[in-house]
């Protein structure tokens, strides 16, 4: 990775920690719109960024859990930065599958890998008396949280692209 693309991804992950921390009181939680998750479009355009979103998703858990702000403590380190690189990898991996001219199989990662990953996760912290049950409610509430930040997203890429900021 060359300076300029280091350069790249430690701004992608600065924004996505940031716009995380800022919006925190909806960052976090079982009802989630995680806005920086919009950023997790940006491996349409640009690979590297897979990295930026995930260390930006880690670096945001971790704080959040530090400063008390992350419900779910620092398992959500480990388990949301997973669901993060899985979602930005197969949103890369997908790009050119399209259908009436739009990534949809791209878009549906993000919601998908949250909607397993993290609905488990608050499943198992919140409604442990009744994990699957707990993983279909807080994954849904997290899935339409992510559907929001998929299409702001898509529109975020869509600008983007008239840019040069991601030529190499």
């Amino acid at each position: 990775m060359n300076t300029k693309t280091f350069a790249k991804v430690a701004m992608i992950a600065a924004i996505y920690t940031v716009v995380t921390l800022i919006l925190a009181p909806i960052s976090y939680g079982n009802l989630q719109v995680r806005i920086s998750e919009a950023l997790t479009m940006l491996p349409l355009v640009y690979s590297p960024s897979i990295w930026g979103v995930t260390l930006g998703c880690f670096l945001s858990n971790l704080i959040g859990a530090m400063t008390g702000v992350n419900p779910t403590g620092m398992i959500d380190s480990v388990v949301g930065t997973i669901a993060t690189l899985g979602a930005a990898y197969c949103t890369w991996k997908f790009r050119d599958i399209r259908t009436g001219g739009l990534p949809l199989v791209s878009m549906a990662m993000p919601v998908i890998w949250n909607f397993f990953f993290v609905g488990a996760e608050l499943g198992v912290l919140f409604m442990p008396e009744n994990v699957v049950l707990g993983t279909i409610i807080n994954g849904a509430w997290v899935a339409l949280g992510e559907i929001i930040s998929v299409i702001l997203g898509y529109i975020l890429v869509q600008a983007l692209k008239k840019t040069n900021i991601f030529n190499k």
